[in-house]
């Protein structure tokens, strides 16, 4: 059994990793992979923070052809089983995989966790990869090694394609986010114009009514103040108005 371990850092928040692991194949760079299918996706029963998710990898890769010989196979395409479990509350992503092609003959049990980084959880996350590669031959000892020394450099060659394919598609990933973030923060700018627009608009409304109030109400006041007058002027001359006329009714009799 050999043993091959990787750890390595993304330049970017967790929750950005963790997103654009959905759309890390295809990627121009990794192109033994060829196919993602995905089998089964559901909450964890007894976590709701875990989401779990089941997948099928379709590889096609070039494979030496003493090892195909030996396995008897005529094609290069082979199958990984993967299942991984996303916890938004630990925020963790870990990926478990194995072979399901030659698993008789060689089997790879791979584990990968994506983590917030411990020195800048913030802004970056922690890549850790371990696989665990094993060949059955029995009598066949240097025969295995063999097959395990060419799947280590193998492991190590797609892990370097990996992180540059991986990079590529995170970056694509940012700026995309990058765009529909400056795209909401222009909307709410030209939201805030609007709202200052309006709000001008409205005061300027309210003071021409306020105007025109003052105006109703000065008018109102002057025509009050000049009926009061009128009044006095009558009252004044009421008494005036009745000897007037009573003489002119005692004329008239006489």
């Amino acid at each position: 059994m050999k043993l091959f371990q990787n750890t390595s850092n993304f330049e970017y928040p967790w929750e950005q990793v963790s997103t654009a692991n959905w759309n890390k194949y295809p990627n121009e760079v990794s192109t033994h992979v060829i196919a993602v299918d995905v089998l089964r996706r559901e909450l964890s029963k007894t976590d709701p923070n875990v989401l779990i998710t089941e997948r099928l990898i379709t590889v096609k890769q070039g494979v030496p052809k003493w090892i195909m010989y030996l396995i008897g196979a005529g094609d290069n395409t082979s199958y990984v089983r993967e299942v991984s479990t996303v916890n938004k509350k630990d925020k963790t992503l870990v990926l478990k995989s194995c072979n399901l092609t030659m698993c008789n003959i060689l089997k790879v049990f791979e584990t990968v966790k994506y983590s917030p980084h411990p020195m800048d959880p913030i802004n970056k996350t922690l890549f850790e990869q371990e696989a665990q590669i094993t060949a059955y031959g029995g009598s066949l000892g240097r025969i295995c090694s063999k097959m395990e020394d060419w799947s280590i450099n193998r492991f190590c060659e797609n892990a370097k394609k990996g992180k540059i394919g991986f990079e590529s598609v995170l970056k694509e990933f940012h700026e995309k986010l990058k765009s529909k973030v400056d795209d909401l923060d222009l909307d709410l700018d030209l939201d805030l114009d609007l709202d200052f627009d309006l709000s001008s608009t409205s005061n300027l409304i309210v003071n021409k009514m306020n105007d025109a109030m003052e105006d109703v109400k000065s008018t109102a006041t002057s025509m009050f103040k000049e009926t009061e007058k009128k009044c006095s002027i009558l009252s004044d001359y009421y008494d005036l108005f009745i000897d007037t006329f009573e003489k002119d009714l005692h004329q008239q009799k006489n």
